[in-house]
């Protein structure tokens, strides 16, 4: 029987699926000062494969692609506008554990964000998580008297 499948296989013309980019959302830092520079990046983006939704926000300077698409290459996309482009830095300030350390705070980043630091980060080792975790009802191994 092995020699059978071996030969089945090799006369057979299926070839082997591609395997597909899994669904992503890309934000993109790019500086656009008018409606010319919104809907050049806007349709740059638009036009490529995989792309499902497109979001613009020219206030904050913030491009969001949703799709099945390689991040990089949507970089590159809107750097080939003529635009200065680089990931998105910056993360909402109450996901933040220490959002007002010098190191995480941008003075001229958009209002309700810091930059996204791993000092701002709380350490995953760090005593604060354990002392709060001991007295949880989620731990079976809680003190029993509450």
């Amino acid at each position: 029987m092995g020699a059978l499948d071996f030969l089945s296989d090799y006369f057979s013309n299926v070839t082997p699926k591609k395997k597909h980019k899994p669904m992503q959302t890309v934000e993109i830092k790019v500086k656009m000062d008018c409606d010319g520079c919104e809907r050049r990046v806007r349709s740059s983006v638009t036009n490529m494969s995989g792309v499902k939704e497109v979001e613009v926000n020219r206030d904050q300077s913030k491009v969001t692609v949703t799709g099945y698409v390689d991040r990089n290459k949507v970089l590159k996309r809107v750097q080939s506008t003529g635009k200065r482009a680089k990931f998105w830095p910056y993360v909402e300030y109450n996901l933040v554990a220490y959002p007002y350390i010098s190191q995480a705070y941008a003075k001229n980043g958009p209002s309700g964000f810091v930059k996204n630091t791993e000092l701002a980060q709380p350490n995953p080792n760090g005593a604060d998580d354990k002392i709060t975790s001991f007295f949880s009802d989620d731990n079976p191994n809680a003190c029993s008297i509450m």
